[in-house]
C-alpha cells in the first residue's frame, strides 16, 4: 500500500524587551509591539490577567493600565482586568483557568487578539495555558515580575497547570508573541522573592557558562544587597542563556534529553512534599546543591568545585536542604521523583549532573547510595548552621 507523508516546518519568533514603567504614558514601547503586530481589517482586543499579590504592591497599576491604552489606542482594551491569586496555588485550581476562558468567550477575545499575562511564573503558566487552547491559540503577552519569570519561565515556550497531584501535568508548548520585562516590578519584591529567581541562573551558569558563574561568585554582595545594576544583568544573561538552549534542537522537549531542568527533579518534588512551602527557586536551590553533591562523589567534579557551587548558594541566602530531601530508605518519596520526572519526559530516566563548572552531562542511571549519602551530607551541613545561628 502506497501511504502519504506530510512534512512542513513552523518558524516562531518572538522579542524579550527590557524596560522600565511599561505602562508609563510616555513609554511606547507596548503600543509601537501591538502597532507593528497588526493584522489587517481585524478588530483586535486585549485582556488582561493580573496577579493580585502585583496589583497591590503596585496600587495603581489597573487604573496606569487604563489611562495607557486610553492613550494609546493600537487595540481595544476590554473593560474587565482580571485578578487572580499568584503563587502555584493558581496553578492547582481549576476555577482560575475556567475564569480566563469564560472572559475569552463573554468578551470576544479571538485569535487576533492578546490576553497579556501580568504576574510570577505560576500565574503565566496557568496563563498562557488557557491562551494556548482557547481557539486554538489566542496570542499571549507576557509581563513577568518576578526575577524567576523575568529570567527563566516567562521567556520561555512552556505553559502548564497542576494536575493529578503532578506538577505541570497539563500544558502546552506554545511561544508568546512577545514578552516584557520591566524591571519597576521587581522593586517590590520580598527578599526572599527577589533571592529566588537567582538560583535559575545559578542553574544556567553551571551547565552553560563558567564566566557567568564566576561573575555571580563575584556579585553575591551586590545581589544580596538589591543593587539593581546587577540584578538587570543577571536577569539580561540569564535570560539570554534560556533562550539560545530554547533556539536549538529540541525546543519542544521531543526527546528525554532537558538540561535546562539540571536540578529540578528533586525540586519538582520537594515543592509537592512541602505543600509548596517551599518556593520554585528555594527548591532549585536545593536541587542544585543535591545534584552537585551526588556529581562529586560518583567523582565526575572536584571538591573544590563541588564546594564553591555549594558555598555559593549558601552565600546568597538559601538553604541547602530540607527534611524533606534526607533519603532515610529505599521508599522514600524524593526518590519517587525520578520516575515522576522519567515518566514526565517519557523515555529513559535523563538526568544532567556536573563534570565542571560550566559543563553539563547527560546520564540515565542514579546510583541511590550515593544520592541518599549526598542527601545525608547536606541534610546535615545545614542543620550544622542552623545551630550555630541559634
Amino acid at each position: 500500500m502506497e501511504h502519504l507523508q506530510q512534512n512542513f516546518s513552523v518558524k516562531y519568533s518572538y522579542n524579550v524587551f527590557f524596560t522600565s514603567a511599561l505602562f508609563a504614558k510616555d513609554n511606547p514601547l507596548l503600543n509601537d509591539f501591538l502597532t507593528n503586530a497588526a493584522t489587517s481589517g481585524a478588530l483586535r482586543k486585549i485582556l488582561f490577567v493580573v496577579d493580585q499579590g502585583v496589583a497591590d504592591a503596585h496600587e495603581h497599576l489597573c487604573s496606569d493600565i487604563s489611562s495607557y491604552f486610553q492613550a494609546h489606542t493600537a487595540v481595544h482594551l476590554v473593560p474587565e482586568i482580571l485578578l487572580i491569586p499568584g503563587g502555584e496555588y493558581v496553578k492547582n485550581d481549576e476555577r482560575y483557568f475556567d475564569m480566563i476562558l469564560e472572559a475569552v468567550n463573554n468578551y470576544g477575545i479571538d485569535r487576533h487578539s492578546y490576553i497579556a499575562a501580568i504576574g510570577g511564573g505560576a500565574v503565566l503558566d496557568m496563563a498562557g495555558y488557557a491562551a494556548a487552547v482557547a481557539h486554538r491559540g489566542v496570542k499571549l503577552i507576557r509581563i513577568p515580575t518576578t526575577v524567576l519569570s523575568q529570567n527563566d519561565s516567562g521567556i520561555g515556550v512552556k505553559n502548564s497547570i497542576n494536575y493529578f497531584g503532578k506538577k505541570n501535568f497539563l500544558g502546552t508548548f506554545a511561544p508568546p508573541a512577545a514578552v516584557f520585562n520591566d524591571d519597576q516590578f521587581l522593586t517590590t519584591l520580598t527578599d526572599r522573592d527577589w533571592r529566588s529567581g537567582i538560583s535559575e541562573a545559578i542553574k544556567v551558569a553551571l551547565i552553560k557558562d563558567p564566566v557567568f558563574f564566576n561573575w555571580i561568585e563575584q556579585n553575591t554582595p551586590a545581589l544580596v544587597s538589591r543593587d539593581a545594576t546587577a540584578m538587570n544583568y543577571l536577569i539580561w544573561r540569564c535570560a539570554q542563556l534560556h533562550m539560545q538552549h530554547i533556539a536549538g534542537a529540541d525546543p519542544f522537549e521531543s526527546g528525554s534529553s532537558r538540561p535546562l531542568d539540571f536540578g529540578h527533579w528533586s525540586a519538582h518534588k520537594l515543592e509537592f512534599l512541602s505543600g509548596f512551602d517551599v518556593r520554585h527557586g528555594e527548591a532549585v536551590a536545593m536541587g542544585i546543591a543535591l545534584d552537585t553533591v551526588y556529581s562529586c562523589l560518583c567523582g565526575r567534579l572536584t571538591v573544590a568545585d563541588s564546594e564553591r557551587v555549594v558555598s555559593l548558594i549558601q552565600n546568597l541566602g538559601f538553604e541547602i536542604s530540607h527534611g524533606l530531601l534526607k533519603i532515610n530508605g529505599d521508599d522514600s518519596p524524593l526518590l519517587h521523583g525520578l520516575e515522576e520526572f522519567r515518566e514526565h519526559l517519557g523515555g529513559e530516566l535523563t538526568i544532567t549532573l556536573l563534570n565542571a563548572i560550566g559543563e553539563g552531562a547527560e546520564v540515565h542511571e542514579i546510583d541511590t547510595q550515593l544520592l541518599k549519602q549526598a542527601s545525608i551530607e547536606l541534610y546535615n551541613r545545614q542543620f550544622e548552621l542552623q545551630q550555630t545561628q541559634i
